[in-house]
């Protein structure tokens, strides 16, 4: 008898549980006193063990009729003539026929997957997913190859066990298949490279069995539809190896018999294993075939019949044009460089077409060059070009309106001496002023980008910087954003100007304040960094070395990264009209650059963004040199009579300093260019007090002829105005003793307080 399933087990469990509650109650009514629980209990105990009762007939009715389903099924798979078993649900063989009986001999403790261990390399697998599938279906099958050909195992749910039935699948393509391969020497390898299976025509060639692909050829790896040394006992032997996948990581090797090479076959083997990519194209421009490293440059859309135009772009015309012109002899350059239209990365071409004949019909071969590198170099030195003319540009436009603001403000100053702030034009005049000003500020932002202002270099710490900073900063962030600071324990100083740079730091803080409408946290992080090797990032490389990190970071909306490129271009600004002028970041790139240091920004959409500022760690043995710079003190009580020889090209900022001056009390020799001014000091009897030049000027500049009038007047001041900066001459001008600069715009009180300091 075999063992009940798992309904059985469930039905005499419940049973069980009835039959203990009728005792409990009768137990009940015979331990209690009072006599209506007494008829309760009794009543309930009675209705239990009816219960009880007719459970435990049914259990009979339901084993008796499992027993004769299982009798019938055993009487029926007693003449099959395939293998049939039938087991429990544990894989126990309770029964089996005569032809699963030739498989193996059954034993007490046969099991199904023993019983197919000679059919199958791992029956328990097998075994175990068939009858998983047939608790839920009821039943299931599978086909499965072995070495004698397909066989079906199938199992059915019957009653508390399982029969199984194993039967061989005959039909006519798979005996086509079997003599197919007894012609033909097949080996079925493994992923690994393990030789899996040989049939008897590879073992009649071989002569022996091999376990490894290393024992059958010469040399590995093998490809299909080459050529390849096999290694028999009776020696080397050449074969065409023909390969085809088989599934699951194996695949099938036939050996076929070597052929002599065709001539177009050496021509096109030839054409494969050029180190050139070429492709070979059709008048309309499909391609007819390629080479190797053609398909690895180009990638998986270069295929037979693919049009070209499809594969790249970027000529400026149609590309059939350019092959029609290329047919007919029209192209004089025949080379273009072109971009791939690849998915997983951008790669240039540059693509060189010759035309061809072959067996009469015309076609074009291109030669392909991979030019994504050179086209990055072309594209990092067109952006430098660009900055560099940009600056070039605005270096030039600032010099000439600094002139210009100077003449404006300057006359501006000589209106204003006239009027007193009652007077009707005195407002007017104010606004003339600030306007200039205002003028004046926005040259300098140009001048910082062009890297041509004038600096003052101090030393610095970050930390102090920026606690004389932090109120201000607070007030411009407003409510809505807070602002962090958090500082390295030590600091090491830095050089540079700390106005500058504290235009630098508000420039990047209103920026990040603009990217959170909504509010959000600005964070300020300094951090001595130690750089033992060079940093190459965003075309710029950082010398090794020692510097003092300053990062600027918001939760704001963030750059695109198409956008990140020009951020530091002047005028480029994502801002709405009159919200920015865009030169707040470009100024910060030229203020940052000009001291020495670099700028870096990363940004995520709808992250934030982070502005990076490296400067160098000021070294230990710098001594300070005192700037020449003429610095502006407070108006002078009282001025001396003095000759001043004034030379300047521009007649209107010529006119307001010569008048300033006279009105101080001084004597002006005007001249409008060097070689006038050296005219003038012939005279030997002329005293004059202070040089006042232009640095800049048609023909000999400023530097020049005074160097040359102080050799016959050795000892006289000089006082050099320009509109560009004092580094663009400052190797001159240290060589100019008793010197000063004064940039331009400069206003009345500038320019005669400095000519009387030079005159003390």
């Amino acid at each position: 008898m075999s063992k009940p399933n798992s309904v059985v087990l469930i039905r005499r469990r419940r049973v069980l549980v009835v039959f203990l509650a009728a005792c409990l109650a009768l137990i009940a009514a015979f331990v209690t006193q009072n006599h209506a629980l007494t008829i309760v209990f009794t009543s309930a105990g009675g209705a239990f063990l009816c219960v009880t009762i007719i459970g435990i007939f049914a259990n009979i009715l339901s084993v008796n009729r499992t027993d004769k389903d299982q009798q019938a099924v055993i009487d029926f798979i007693e003449n099959d003539t395939s293998p049939s078993i039938f087991a429990t649900e544990d894989g126990m063989v309770t029964a089996q026929n005569r032809a699963a009986a030739a498989i193996c001999t059954v034993n007490p403790t046969t099991t199904v997957a023993a019983i197919l261990a000679s059919q199958f390399a791992n029956p328990s697998a097998i075994v175990f997913r068939l009858q998983d599938r047939a608790e839920n279906a009821g039943s299931a099958r599978e086909d499965i190859l072995t070495r004698s050909g397909h066989v079906r195992l199938s199992t059915h749910r019957v009653g508390n066990g399982f029969l199984w039935r194993l039967e061989t699948i005959q039909e006519r393509a798979a005996a086509r298949s079997r003599e197919f391969e007894k012609s033909l020497p097949m080996l079925m390898v493994g992923r690994s490279g393990a030789v899996l299976f040989m049939n008897e025509a590879s073992r009649g060639i071989i002569g022996t069995r091999v376990k490894t692909l290393d024992r059958l050829f010469k040399s590995l790896p093998i490809a299909h539809g080459h050529l390849a040394e096999v290694m028999t006992t009776k020696g080397e032997i050449t074969m065409l190896v023909a390969e085809i996948e088989a599934g699951a990581g194996r695949k099938a090797l036939y050996l076929l018999p070597a052929h002599s090479q065709r001539p177009q076959d050496a021509e096109l083997q030839a054409f494969q294993e050029l180190p050139i990519p070429l492709v070979k194209i059709a008048p309309n421009g499909a391609v007819l075939s390629y080479n190797q490293m053609a398909a690895r440059l180009v990638g998986p859309a270069l295929q037979p019949e693919a049009l070209l135009a499809t594969l790249m772009e970027g000529l400026g015309r149609s590309i059939n044009d350019w092959l029609t012109d290329t047919l007919e002899g029209k192209l004089m350059q025949k080379s273009e460089f072109l971009r791939l239209k690849r998915d997983d990365r951008e790669v240039f071409v540059q693509v060189t077409l010759s035309l061809v004949v072959d067996q009469g019909t015309r076609a074009l071969i291109a030669v392909l060059n991979d030019a994504t590198e050179l086209k990055t170099l072309e594209a990092q030195f067109v952006q430098s070009q660009k900055m560099q003319a940009i600056g070039q540009l605005a270096g030039g436009v600032a010099h000439d309106f600094n002139n210009l603001l100077t003449a404006i403000s300057g006359h501006c100053d000589l209106l204003l001496l006239r009027h007193d702030q009652g007077d009707p034009d005195y407002s007017d005049l104010i606004q003339i002023s600030q306007n200039a000003n205002r003028a004046a500020a926005l040259v300098g932002q140009l001048l910082a980008f062009s890297r041509k202002q004038t600096l003052r270099p101090e030393t610095l710490n970050l930390r102090d910087t920026l606690a004389d900073l932090t109120h201000l900063l607070n007030r411009l962030v407003g409510e809505k954003v807070t602002l962090t600071l958090s500082h390295d324990p030590v600091l090491k100083p830095i050089r540079a100007d700390k106005r500058q740079l504290e235009q630098v730091l508000m420039n990047l803080v209103v920026n990040a304040r603009d990217a959170m409408q909504e509010g959000g946290e600005i964070k300020i992080t300094t951090e001595c960094l130690n750089l033992k090797g060079p940093l190459v990032r965003d075309r710029v490389t950082v010398p090794s070395g020692q510097y003092v990190t300053l990062q600027v970071a918001d939760e704001g909306i963030g750059i695109p990264t198409d956008k990140l490129e020009k951020v530091f271009e002047p005028f480029y600004t994502t801002k709405r009209t009159g919200e920015g002028t865009g030169l707040g970041l470009s100024t910060a790139y030229g203020i940052i650059k000009q001291s020495g240091g670099f700028i870096f920004i990363d940004s995520t959409v709808g992250v934030g963004t982070v502005f990076t500022l490296y400067f160098p760690v000021m070294a230990n043995n710098l001594i300070e040199v005192p700037s020449a710079v003429a610095v502006k003190t407070a108006e002078a009580a009282s001025f001396d009579d003095g000759i001043i020889l004034l030379v300047e090209d521009e007649a209107p900022v010529r006119a307001f300093a010569s008048r300033a001056l006279r009105m101080r009390g001084y004597t002006v020799l005007e001249a409008e260019s060097a070689e006038v001014a050296l005219k003038t000091l012939e005279d030997e009897t002329l005293n004059i007090d202070v040089f006042v030049t232009d640095v800049i000027m048609p023909g000999m500049d400023g530097p020049s002829w005074v160097r040359q009038a102080l050799k016959d007047r050795p000892g006289v001041p000089v006082v050099f105005v320009s509109g560009y900066a004092e580094d663009s001459f400052g190797a001159e001008q240290t060589t100019i003793p008793n010197s000063v600069f004064l940039p331009k715009p400069f206003s009345l009180t500038d320019l005669t307080n400095t000519v009387h300091s030079q005159m003390r």
